[in-house]
């Protein structure tokens, strides 16, 4: 899979929405081009910026590494972003995870929300070298907290099955709550799943079904069966 060069708080994605484990990450990146950045810019170094990335989609991979490098020296958050993926993806002549890794920190570090995303990623599937769960799921954290639905969804999913952190089944609700308010369908799917067992949440089947309903309506075409099911169940307990 392609590497994203993306530079906004990442908006939701639909996600397989059939098992939490399913939720678990590959060993790869997936990501893309993109020129927001995580604070203000003045007008001149966006315009830059831009330019670079339409030189990258271009395939003019010179240009935009100048580029990319000119606006890094000068603080630009989505420029280290953008660097790294071009370690990541090997497109620079000696290309680096070491570097990788240190120029995803200085962009998470600066509060670009991508990068941290990206570097809780790669952190948990071993890409920039050992796997570190703890400190994937910390970064999932900030990334979340900044509104990242995918990130919630990460660190819901580290939350339900402890990985990185110790099990904690209530608080993987909240954040795939939170997630699907943003309208990740996958999101709204285990959320709904979680109200039809009661797990970290108390046993709601009519909850269950609106976050079943909303998931189908988005695309997922396990939702529909899943809405007529608990339909079903709740004919059953109606009193005569």
């Amino acid at each position: 899979m392609k590497l994203p060069l993306s530079a906004q708080p990442l908006s939701a994605q639909p996600l397989p929405a059939r098992t939490l484990p399913a939720l678990l990450l590959s060993a790869l990146l997936s990501a893309g081009i993109g020129t927001a950045v995580a604070a203000p810019v003045p007008p001149a170094l966006q315009a830059e910026l831009d330019v670079a990335v339409l030189d990258y989609e271009a395939g003019r991979l010179l240009p935009a590494r100048r580029a990319f490098e000119s606006l890094a020296r000068r603080g630009m958050p989505a420029a280290d972003y953008n660097l790294a993926t071009m370690h990541l993806r090997g497109e620079l002549p000696q290309p680096s995870m070491a570097q990788a890794q240190r120029l995803l920190e200085r962009s998470a570090r600066a509060g670009f929300v991508t990068a941290q995303l990206m570097l809780g990623r790669a952190l948990e599937s071993g890409q920039l070298g050992a796997r570190n769960l703890p400190r994937a799921v910390d970064w999932y954290q900030r990334a979340a907290a900044a509104g990242s639905s995918e990130a919630q969804v990460e660190i819901g999913t580290a939350l339900y099955l402890g990985r990185g952190r110790p099990r904690d089944t209530a608080l993987a609700a909240h954040w795939f709550r939170e997630a699907a308010k943003a309208g990740d369908l996958g999101a709204m799917y285990l959320l709904a799943s979680l109200y039809e067992q009661g797990d970290g949440v108390e046993q709601d089947l009519r909850l269950a079904r609106y976050w079943y309903d909303l998931a189908a309506r988005a695309g997922d075409d396990a939702a529909p069966g899943k809405v007529k099911e608990i339909d079903a169940r709740l004919t059953a307990t109606k009193p005569p």
